[in-house]
């Protein structure tokens, strides 16, 4: 089964949370952030301005963003956990260039 978003929302597979901290020491799941990236599965056709025309969304399947910790929905998918966010819960795009 796929998820496909309706409007401006735009579903997101989480990207797992650091297990270890900055000076190397095992993380247990109790003290782990919550976390707040992910990757774009699937993107809705665009909200609609006042004279009913799409607005395209700015982000694309495969893109990798920043989202607020507790935005969004939380759905659970032939077994994988997603995320539907609308589009202006998006905190940023982090660029794929190393």
């Amino acid at each position: 089964m796929a998820i496909r978003p309706l409007d401006d929302r735009i579903v997101l597979k989480i990207l797992d949370a650091e297990e270890t901290s900055a000076g190397g020491i095992l993380l247990p799941d109790s003290a782990k952030e919550k976390p707040q990236q992910g990757k774009v599965t699937a993107v809705g056709e665009g909200k609609r301005d006042k004279s009913g025309k799409r607005i395209k969304p700015d982000v694309k399947k495969g893109d990798i963003v920043l989202f607020g910790k507790y935005s969004g929905s939380d759905v659970k998918v032939d077994g994988v956990e997603y995320k539907i966010v609308r589009e202006s819960e998006l905190l940023a795009k982090l660029n794929q260039e190393a």
